[in-house]
């Protein structure tokens, strides 16, 4: 099984992206490359109403090593 990529983010409390407004959570994928996610960061993060205080990030879940 190889690399799993997730977009996730949300609308935040402020500009320091530190608070995530409850109920605007987003999470986005599995994507089974990093392409695809990256395709679905750029659709959220550059659409018409994105707001200053919306910011989305892609995080790779590690690949599991089996024995």
């Amino acid at each position: 099984m190889g690399q799993r990529y997730w977009v996730v983010g949300g609308h935040y409390s402020d500009c320091r992206f530190r608070d995530l407004q409850p109920g605007t959570e987003r999470i986005s994928g599995p994507f089974a490359d990093e392409v695809k996610a990256r395709m679905e960061w750029q659709r959220l993060t550059f659409r018409d109403n994105c707001g200053a205080t919306e910011r989305y990030s892609i995080c790779i879940e590690p690949a599991i090593q089996r024995q």
